[in-house]
């Protein structure tokens, strides 16, 4: 019997770890990307075209029996390019509901999530009128793309408002209060139907330090009162049925006096689920590839009391430093070191916190 095909749109790390999840359970992958030098490459055969070339993308899909993304950004019309042939899991009204932070917020609302002030921002004006009722500090970013920091200033004086806005291109933007949060935390979960009944679970909560709009560490269990994590799940399980979703998907909340406040969602396998590849029973890769595939889901279980995972960001460690921390495991992704770039992460695992704070202390020497 011929192998099944799963099809990703996008070639970066998160494609890579989705195919190194489902290659065991004998599945193969390819990709489309418009770089011909995406590390998926290495995994899996690489579709390198534009994503405005809709003969392209139609030729990816053509003999693909599930197909999903490690990229969210992908445009409309390239959806309907690939939708003509095989239908794309999460749904794209998730893509459609996620990429744009103002309907972002206001479908958090609508779920019953707190959220943070914030304010549509079409012109300078609109800008010093945000400014003038939402207060400062708060962050102004760019209404679509943006990640890891890109995309967003953080004004502290009102005067300043105008050179932010020049700064992110005087395009439609979102203005947000600034949170004075204890700590983030973020919820990753997943969500299939097999034989069309809905199965749905979600792993232990994960708290995450940021450094330079980077996530820097995510370590589990999150540090919340249990009442804090059931209600995060709650609003997972809310979110997932409200927008039918398949696969695997993450929501970051900040906590601010014992609040939950809902600050976004990735539509898709997340960077602070990564600790799932050695600390859960099933992984957040094997779990997407099982939920879009109809199959049934895979424990989301912790394997240990504590688990970490640390971003290695800009450099690429020699493996003899990488590997002297014998309770440390390294996922490398093929790339090149370059500023603000993520190459990799190592995930660890302790009995105790404390010494998984240790553990982490000297995986940051690596």
């Amino acid at each position: 019997m011929t192998p099944p095909i799963i099809g990703i749109l996008g070639g970066g790390q998160l494609g890579r770890m989705l195919a190194l999840a489902g290659i065991p359970l004998g599945f193969r992958f390819r990709f489309f990307d418009p770089s011909p030098d995406a590390c998926a490459q290495d995994v899996g055969a690489l579709t390198v075209g534009s994503w405005s070339d809709c003969d392209a993308l139609r030729q990816f899909a053509r003999g693909c029996d599930a197909i999903t993304f490690e990229f969210e950004n992908v445009p409309t019309a390239s959806l309907d390019a690939i939708e003509s042939i095989a239908r794309v899991q999460p749904p794209r009204i998730a893509l459609a509901t996620t990429s744009d932070r103002i309907h972002e917020k206001q479908f958090f609302q609508r779920c019953g999530l707190a959220v943070q002030p914030f304010a549509d921002v079409q012109t300078a004006a609109d800008l010093a009128l945000a400014v003038a009722t939402v207060g400062t500090p708060g962050v102004l970013k760019t209404r679509n793309l943006g990640y890891d920091g890109k995309g967003q200033r953080v004004i502290r004086d009102a005067r300043l408002a105008s050179e932010a806005w020049s700064a992110l291109g005087s395009t439609p933007c979102i203005y947000e209060a600034f949170v004075p949060f204890d700590r983030e935390v973020s919820v990753v979960a997943v969500r299939s139907k097999v034989h069309g009944t809905v199965q749905f679970d979600a792993y232990p909560l994960g708290e995450n330090v940021h450094r330079d709009g980077i996530l820097h560490t995510t370590v589990v269990p999150a540090r919340i009162d249990a009442a804090l994590v059931s209600a995060a799940r709650a609003h997972a399980r809310v979110i997932a049925d409200e927008l039918d979703y398949i696969g695997v998907f993450a929501i970051e909340f900040f906590v601010a006096d014992g609040v939950l406040i809902a600050n976004e969602m990735a539509p898709r396998v997340h960077n602070s689920g990564h600790w799932t590849m050695d600390g859960a029973v099933t992984s957040q890769f094997e779990n997407h590839i099982r939920a879009i595939c109809g199959l049934p889901l895979g424990s989301c279980a912790a394997r240990g009391a504590w688990n970490a995972m640390l971003n290695i960001v800009g450099r690429v460690p020699t493996l003899d430093d990488a590997l002297t921390n014998s309770e440390s495991k390294l996922h490398m992704y093929g790339k090149a070191a370059r500023a603000g770039r993520k190459t990799g992460h190592i995930n660890l695992h302790a009995s105790s916190e404390s010494e998984l704070r240790a553990a982490l202390t000297r995986a940051e020497g690596v």
